[in-house]
Protein backbone atom coordinates (compact mmCIF):
# COMPACT_ATOMS: atom_id res chain seq x y z
CA UNK A 1 0.00 0.00 0.00
CA UNK A 2 1.46 3.57 -0.67
CA UNK A 3 1.45 6.27 1.50
CA UNK A 4 3.39 8.91 -0.01
CA UNK A 5 5.90 10.23 -2.40
CA UNK A 6 8.95 11.43 -1.28
CA UNK A 7 10.74 13.72 -3.71
CA UNK A 8 14.92 14.90 -3.03
CA UNK A 9 16.73 17.27 -4.76
CA UNK A 10 20.03 17.32 -5.59
CA UNK A 11 20.40 21.32 -6.10
CA UNK A 12 23.20 22.53 -6.52
CA UNK A 13 25.80 19.36 -5.54
CA UNK A 14 26.27 15.83 -7.19
CA UNK A 15 24.94 13.72 -4.22
CA UNK A 16 26.54 10.32 -3.16
CA UNK A 17 25.98 7.84 -0.14
CA UNK A 18 24.17 11.45 1.32
CA UNK A 19 22.00 10.99 4.61
CA UNK A 20 18.69 12.01 4.25
CA UNK A 21 16.10 13.07 6.83
CA UNK A 22 12.04 14.62 6.46
CA UNK A 23 9.11 13.93 8.64
CA UNK A 24 5.51 13.09 7.84
CA UNK A 25 2.23 12.27 9.29
CA UNK A 26 1.13 8.82 9.23
CA UNK A 27 -1.72 7.07 11.16
CA UNK A 28 -0.93 5.98 14.59
CA UNK A 29 -1.52 2.34 13.05
CA UNK A 30 0.94 2.12 10.83
CA UNK A 31 3.68 -0.56 12.04
CA UNK A 32 6.96 1.97 11.10
CA UNK A 33 9.01 -1.79 11.29
CA UNK A 34 7.15 -2.54 7.93
CA UNK A 35 7.60 0.83 6.13
CA UNK A 36 9.41 0.24 2.68
CA UNK A 37 11.11 2.42 0.12
CA UNK A 38 11.18 2.08 -3.62
CA UNK A 39 12.95 4.31 -5.95
CA UNK A 40 10.41 5.27 -8.51
CA UNK A 41 12.69 5.25 -12.06
CA UNK A 42 14.22 1.92 -10.86
CA UNK A 43 11.42 0.29 -8.64
CA UNK A 44 14.66 -0.93 -6.26
CA UNK A 45 13.98 -0.97 -2.81
CA UNK A 46 16.00 1.47 -0.77
CA UNK A 47 16.69 0.63 3.37
CA UNK A 48 14.38 3.39 5.55
CA UNK A 49 14.66 3.68 9.11
CA UNK A 50 11.65 5.18 10.69
CA UNK A 51 10.90 6.43 14.44
CA UNK A 52 7.86 8.75 15.95
CA UNK A 53 8.36 12.16 17.45
CA UNK A 54 7.27 13.78 20.45
CA UNK A 55 5.26 15.85 18.65
CA UNK A 56 3.51 12.80 16.49
CA UNK A 57 5.05 13.12 13.73
CA UNK A 58 7.29 9.97 11.94
CA UNK A 59 10.87 11.14 11.07
CA UNK A 60 12.31 8.96 8.26
CA UNK A 61 16.12 8.60 6.94
CA UNK A 62 17.45 6.66 3.89
CA UNK A 63 20.75 6.85 1.97
CA UNK A 64 21.04 8.69 -1.18
CA UNK A 65 23.33 6.78 -3.40
CA UNK A 66 24.25 8.76 -6.05
CA UNK A 67 22.18 11.74 -7.34
CA UNK A 68 23.42 14.14 -10.02
CA UNK A 69 23.78 18.48 -9.38
CA UNK A 70 20.29 19.66 -10.24
CA UNK A 71 18.26 16.49 -10.74
CA UNK A 72 15.32 15.07 -8.48
CA UNK A 73 15.03 11.50 -7.68
CA UNK A 74 11.27 9.97 -6.58
CA UNK A 75 10.62 7.40 -3.52
CA UNK A 76 7.55 5.32 -3.29
CA UNK A 77 6.91 5.06 0.63
CA UNK A 78 4.61 2.01 0.91
CA UNK A 79 3.52 -0.28 3.80
CA UNK A 80 4.89 -3.98 3.12
CA UNK A 81 2.64 -7.08 4.43
CA UNK A 82 4.95 -7.67 7.61
CA UNK A 83 8.41 -6.68 8.50
CA UNK A 84 10.38 -5.57 5.74
CA UNK A 85 13.93 -6.63 4.78
CA UNK A 86 16.63 -4.09 4.78
CA UNK A 87 19.89 -5.58 5.38
CA UNK A 88 22.43 -5.86 8.10
CA UNK A 89 22.28 -2.32 8.14
CA UNK A 90 24.54 -0.43 11.11
CA UNK A 91 24.72 -2.80 14.46
CA UNK A 92 25.75 -1.16 17.59
CA UNK A 93 25.64 -3.70 20.30
CA UNK A 94 27.84 -4.19 23.93
CA UNK A 95 30.79 -6.30 23.64
CA UNK A 96 32.47 -6.50 27.26
CA UNK A 97 32.72 -4.19 30.23
CA UNK A 98 32.66 -0.67 28.81
CA UNK A 99 33.01 -0.93 25.23
CA UNK A 100 30.25 -0.41 22.66
CA UNK A 101 31.15 -2.40 19.04
CA UNK A 102 29.79 -0.42 15.91
CA UNK A 103 29.32 -2.76 12.64
CA UNK A 104 28.32 -1.40 9.39
CA UNK A 105 26.92 -4.11 6.83
CA UNK A 106 28.57 -6.55 8.99
CA UNK A 107 32.13 -5.22 8.89
CA UNK A 108 33.57 -4.18 12.24
CA UNK A 109 34.36 -0.22 12.37
CA UNK A 110 34.92 0.84 15.40
CA UNK A 111 34.72 0.53 19.23
CA UNK A 112 33.64 3.02 21.45
CA UNK A 113 36.14 2.74 24.75
CA UNK A 114 33.95 4.63 28.26
CA UNK A 115 35.01 2.24 30.49
CA UNK A 116 35.83 3.31 34.88
CA UNK A 117 39.51 2.84 33.52
CA UNK A 118 39.05 4.89 30.72
CA UNK A 119 40.37 9.12 31.35
CA UNK A 120 38.00 10.03 28.37
CA UNK A 121 35.68 7.82 26.04
CA UNK A 122 36.99 7.44 22.84
CA UNK A 123 36.56 5.21 19.72
CA UNK A 124 39.69 2.79 18.88
CA UNK A 125 40.03 1.33 16.61
CA UNK A 126 38.85 2.82 13.74
CA UNK A 127 38.90 0.79 10.38
CA UNK A 128 38.84 1.75 7.02
CA UNK A 129 37.96 -1.03 4.64
CA UNK A 130 39.58 -4.46 5.11
CA UNK A 131 40.31 -3.47 8.76
CA UNK A 132 42.66 -1.14 7.87
CA UNK A 133 43.23 0.89 11.19
CA UNK A 134 43.34 4.56 10.37
CA UNK A 135 44.23 5.66 14.08
CA UNK A 136 47.10 5.32 16.09
CA UNK A 137 47.21 2.04 18.46
CA UNK A 138 49.69 3.38 20.53
CA UNK A 139 49.11 3.30 23.62
CA UNK A 140 46.17 1.24 23.59
CA UNK A 141 48.57 -1.69 21.70
CA UNK A 142 52.23 -1.22 22.59
CA UNK A 143 53.58 -3.95 20.26
CA UNK A 144 53.37 -1.99 16.70
CA UNK A 145 56.21 -1.73 14.69
CA UNK A 146 57.34 1.64 13.72
CA UNK A 147 54.80 3.12 15.78
CA UNK A 148 55.29 6.41 18.13
CA UNK A 149 55.25 6.65 21.51
CA UNK A 150 54.25 10.50 22.25
CA UNK A 151 51.21 11.98 23.75
CA UNK A 152 49.99 8.99 25.38
CA UNK A 153 46.54 11.10 25.83
CA UNK A 154 45.76 10.91 21.96
CA UNK A 155 43.67 8.09 21.68
CA UNK A 156 41.82 7.30 18.43
CA UNK A 157 39.09 9.49 17.97
CA UNK A 158 38.17 11.53 21.11
CA UNK A 159 37.36 14.88 22.50
CA UNK A 160 38.93 16.86 24.94
CA UNK A 161 39.81 20.26 26.23
CA UNK A 162 42.72 21.82 28.12
CA UNK A 163 41.31 24.62 30.23
CA UNK A 164 38.04 23.94 31.59
CA UNK A 165 37.74 26.38 34.51
CA UNK A 166 41.09 25.88 34.73
CA UNK A 167 41.42 22.25 34.91
CA UNK A 168 43.01 20.50 32.30
CA UNK A 169 40.92 17.90 30.06
CA UNK A 170 43.31 17.59 27.71
CA UNK A 171 46.60 15.72 28.52
CA UNK A 172 46.83 12.46 31.20
CA UNK A 173 49.78 14.81 33.05
CA UNK A 174 49.43 15.50 37.62
CA UNK A 175 46.23 17.15 38.17
CA UNK A 176 44.23 16.20 34.91
CA UNK A 177 40.46 16.21 35.01
CA UNK A 178 38.52 13.23 33.56
CA UNK A 179 35.05 12.70 31.73
CA UNK A 180 32.87 9.98 33.12
CA UNK A 181 30.40 7.82 31.59
CA UNK A 182 27.12 8.14 33.69
CA UNK A 183 24.78 6.41 31.27
CA UNK A 184 23.64 5.91 27.56
CA UNK A 185 19.26 7.34 27.22
CA UNK A 186 20.02 5.78 23.93
CA UNK A 187 21.33 2.86 21.68
CA UNK A 188 19.90 1.51 18.92
CA UNK A 189 20.53 -0.38 15.37
CA UNK A 190 18.90 0.10 12.14
CA UNK A 191 18.41 -0.76 8.35
CA UNK A 192 20.22 3.23 7.68
CA UNK A 193 21.56 4.33 10.95
CA UNK A 194 23.05 2.91 14.46
CA UNK A 195 24.03 5.00 17.61
CA UNK A 196 23.72 6.07 20.94
CA UNK A 197 23.65 8.91 23.46
CA UNK A 198 25.38 9.27 26.21
CA UNK A 199 25.73 11.49 29.24
CA UNK A 200 29.20 11.90 30.74
CA UNK A 201 30.39 14.13 33.90
CA UNK A 202 33.67 16.64 32.75
CA UNK A 203 35.45 16.73 36.37
CA UNK A 204 38.68 17.86 38.16
CA UNK A 205 41.35 15.85 39.38
CA UNK A 206 39.61 14.79 42.38
CA UNK A 207 36.69 14.34 40.09
CA UNK A 208 34.22 16.47 41.28
CA UNK A 209 31.81 17.85 38.06
CA UNK A 210 32.59 21.09 36.36
CA UNK A 211 29.87 20.02 33.42
CA UNK A 212 28.04 17.99 31.88
CA UNK A 213 28.06 16.90 28.49
CA UNK A 214 25.35 15.23 25.99
CA UNK A 215 27.72 13.29 23.35
CA UNK A 216 25.43 11.24 20.10
CA UNK A 217 26.99 9.49 17.46
CA UNK A 218 24.75 8.51 14.62
CA UNK A 219 26.69 5.76 12.47
CA UNK A 220 25.30 5.47 8.79
CA UNK A 221 25.02 2.37 6.11
CA UNK A 222 27.65 3.56 3.69
CA UNK A 223 30.04 1.65 1.26
CA UNK A 224 33.94 0.40 3.26
CA UNK A 225 35.45 3.04 1.46
CA UNK A 226 33.36 5.76 2.65
CA UNK A 227 32.44 5.34 5.79
CA UNK A 228 30.40 8.43 7.25
CA UNK A 229 28.63 9.39 11.21
CA UNK A 230 28.07 12.32 12.91
CA UNK A 231 29.45 13.49 16.50
CA UNK A 232 27.63 15.86 18.28
CA UNK A 233 28.41 17.38 21.40
CA UNK A 234 26.48 19.62 24.24
CA UNK A 235 27.93 20.95 26.59
CA UNK A 236 25.84 22.34 29.97
CA UNK A 237 26.85 25.00 32.59
CA UNK A 238 25.24 22.45 35.09
CA UNK A 239 27.34 23.40 38.17
CA UNK A 240 27.91 26.92 37.30
CA UNK A 241 29.13 28.61 34.89
CA UNK A 242 31.94 27.24 32.73
CA UNK A 243 34.79 29.08 30.74
CA UNK A 244 36.60 26.94 27.69
CA UNK A 245 39.60 28.85 28.16
CA UNK A 246 42.22 29.73 25.15
CA UNK A 247 44.60 27.18 24.61
CA UNK A 248 45.52 24.83 21.33
CA UNK A 249 46.03 21.85 23.73
CA UNK A 250 42.37 20.84 23.08
CA UNK A 251 40.49 19.86 20.16
CA UNK A 252 36.22 19.09 20.81
CA UNK A 253 36.92 16.61 17.89
CA UNK A 254 40.35 15.07 17.91
CA UNK A 255 41.92 12.03 16.27
CA UNK A 256 45.60 11.12 16.38
CA UNK A 257 46.03 9.21 13.28
CA UNK A 258 48.46 6.10 12.34
CA UNK A 259 52.02 6.43 12.60
CA UNK A 260 52.43 5.64 9.09
CA UNK A 261 50.36 8.52 7.75
CA UNK A 262 52.39 11.03 9.83
CA UNK A 263 53.13 14.10 7.06
CA UNK A 264 57.05 14.05 6.64
CA UNK A 265 57.01 16.30 3.83
CA UNK A 266 57.68 13.06 1.53
CA UNK A 267 55.23 12.76 -1.46
CA UNK A 268 54.86 9.11 -0.57
CA UNK A 269 54.19 10.22 3.03
CA UNK A 270 50.87 11.57 4.69
CA UNK A 271 49.73 14.84 4.48
CA UNK A 272 46.47 16.82 5.50
CA UNK A 273 44.64 19.81 3.40
CA UNK A 274 41.67 21.82 4.85
CA UNK A 275 38.99 23.66 3.12
CA UNK A 276 40.56 26.20 1.92
CA UNK A 277 43.35 24.50 0.17
CA UNK A 278 45.93 24.78 2.70
CA UNK A 279 48.58 21.67 2.94
CA UNK A 280 50.67 20.73 5.89
CA UNK A 281 51.29 22.52 8.98
CA UNK A 282 52.59 25.62 8.04
CA UNK A 283 49.22 26.32 5.52
CA UNK A 284 46.50 24.75 8.33
CA UNK A 285 47.71 24.86 11.64
CA UNK A 286 45.60 27.43 13.63
CA UNK A 287 44.09 28.56 10.31
CA UNK A 288 40.32 28.46 10.03
CA UNK A 289 38.41 26.16 8.09
CA UNK A 290 35.28 24.43 7.00
CA UNK A 291 37.03 21.25 6.73
CA UNK A 292 40.37 19.21 7.25
CA UNK A 293 41.66 16.02 5.99
CA UNK A 294 44.39 13.93 7.24
CA UNK A 295 45.57 10.66 4.66
CA UNK A 296 48.36 8.83 3.93
CA UNK A 297 49.69 4.98 3.38
CA UNK A 298 48.68 2.03 6.02
CA UNK A 299 49.31 -1.55 5.13
CA UNK A 300 49.83 -1.00 1.24
CA UNK A 301 46.92 1.52 1.09
CA UNK A 302 46.27 5.11 0.88
CA UNK A 303 43.08 5.97 3.60
CA UNK A 304 41.88 9.29 5.51
CA UNK A 305 39.69 10.60 7.89
CA UNK A 306 38.37 14.09 7.13
CA UNK A 307 36.31 16.06 9.89
CA UNK A 308 33.58 18.74 8.79
CA UNK A 309 32.59 21.27 10.90
CA UNK A 310 28.56 22.48 10.59
CA UNK A 311 27.62 25.88 9.72
CA UNK A 312 25.74 26.19 12.82
CA UNK A 313 28.53 25.34 14.99
CA UNK A 314 29.91 28.58 17.28
CA UNK A 315 32.56 29.99 15.53
CA UNK A 316 32.34 28.70 12.41
CA UNK A 317 34.76 27.74 10.71
CA UNK A 318 36.67 26.17 13.28
CA UNK A 319 40.16 26.30 13.94
CA UNK A 320 42.47 23.50 13.10
CA UNK A 321 45.17 22.42 16.05
CA UNK A 322 46.77 20.15 13.24
CA UNK A 323 50.47 18.85 13.14
CA UNK A 324 52.75 16.74 10.79
CA UNK A 325 53.13 13.95 13.39
CA UNK A 326 49.21 12.72 13.27
CA UNK A 327 47.12 15.16 15.28
CA UNK A 328 44.31 16.87 13.97
CA UNK A 329 41.58 18.27 16.12
CA UNK A 330 38.87 21.13 15.09
CA UNK A 331 39.74 23.37 17.92
CA UNK A 332 38.40 27.00 18.42
CA UNK A 333 39.87 28.29 21.69
CA UNK A 334 43.68 28.80 20.99
CA UNK A 335 43.85 31.98 19.07
CA UNK A 336 46.31 33.35 21.03
CA UNK A 337 48.65 30.64 20.38
CA UNK A 338 47.70 30.32 17.04
CA UNK A 339 48.44 34.30 16.50
CA UNK A 340 51.33 34.39 18.75
CA UNK A 341 49.51 37.43 20.60
CA UNK A 342 49.02 37.04 24.49
CA UNK A 343 46.29 39.49 23.65
CA UNK A 344 44.01 37.92 21.00
CA UNK A 345 41.94 35.35 23.26
CA UNK A 346 39.34 32.91 22.03
CA UNK A 347 38.04 31.88 25.78
CA UNK A 348 34.39 31.19 25.68
CA UNK A 349 31.88 31.12 28.93
CA UNK A 350 28.71 29.46 29.29
CA UNK A 351 26.50 31.09 31.55
CA UNK A 352 24.97 28.73 34.58
CA UNK A 353 21.87 26.91 33.09
CA UNK A 354 22.96 26.66 29.77
CA UNK A 355 24.14 24.78 27.01
CA UNK A 356 26.58 25.26 23.85
CA UNK A 357 26.43 22.31 21.52
CA UNK A 358 28.39 21.30 18.22
CA UNK A 359 28.11 19.03 15.56
CA UNK A 360 30.51 17.37 13.33
CA UNK A 361 30.39 14.74 10.71
CA UNK A 362 33.37 12.05 11.00
CA UNK A 363 34.27 10.45 7.06
CA UNK A 364 36.64 7.89 7.39
CA UNK A 365 37.46 6.84 3.34
CA UNK A 366 39.89 5.19 0.91
CA UNK A 367 42.22 7.40 -1.17
CA UNK A 368 43.01 11.32 -0.59
CA UNK A 369 40.51 14.43 -0.08
CA UNK A 370 40.28 14.89 -3.76
CA UNK A 371 39.78 11.40 -4.40
CA UNK A 372 37.33 11.05 -1.53
CA UNK A 373 35.40 14.26 -3.09
CA UNK A 374 35.68 15.68 0.85
CA UNK A 375 34.79 18.94 -0.97
CA UNK A 376 31.29 17.66 -1.94
CA UNK A 377 30.68 15.72 0.75
CA UNK A 378 31.01 18.45 2.77
CA UNK A 379 28.12 19.94 1.36
CA UNK A 380 25.99 17.03 2.31
CA UNK A 381 26.48 17.71 5.50
CA UNK A 382 26.12 21.24 5.84
CA UNK A 383 23.98 22.28 2.85
CA UNK A 384 22.11 18.59 2.82
CA UNK A 385 19.47 17.81 -0.34
CA UNK A 386 16.00 19.27 -0.29
CA UNK A 387 13.17 16.76 0.53
CA UNK A 388 9.77 16.93 -0.29
CA UNK A 389 6.27 15.08 0.78
CA UNK A 390 3.19 14.44 -1.13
Amino acid sequence: MKLATLTVSAGWHRRRWCPVTTRLSLDAGVDLDALMLRDVATDTPVPVQAWREGDGLVSLAWIVADLPAHQTRAYELRRADGAALHGPGVEVREEGSGRLAVHVGGDHVTNYNFGPDVVRPYLYPVYAHSNIGVTRNWPMVTDVLNETTDHPHHKGIYTAQGDVNGVDNWSESSGHGYQIHRGFSRQYSGPVAGGFTEALDWTDAERNANMTETRRMTFYTTPARLRIFDYEIALHATQGQVVLGDTKEGGLLSVRVASSMDATGDPSAGRFVNGFGGVLEKECWGKPAPWCDYSGPVGGAWVGVAFLDHIDNPRYPTYWHVRNYGLMTANPFGLHDYTGDPEQRADLTIPEGETVSWRYRVIVHDGNAEQAQISERYHDFAFPPAVTVE
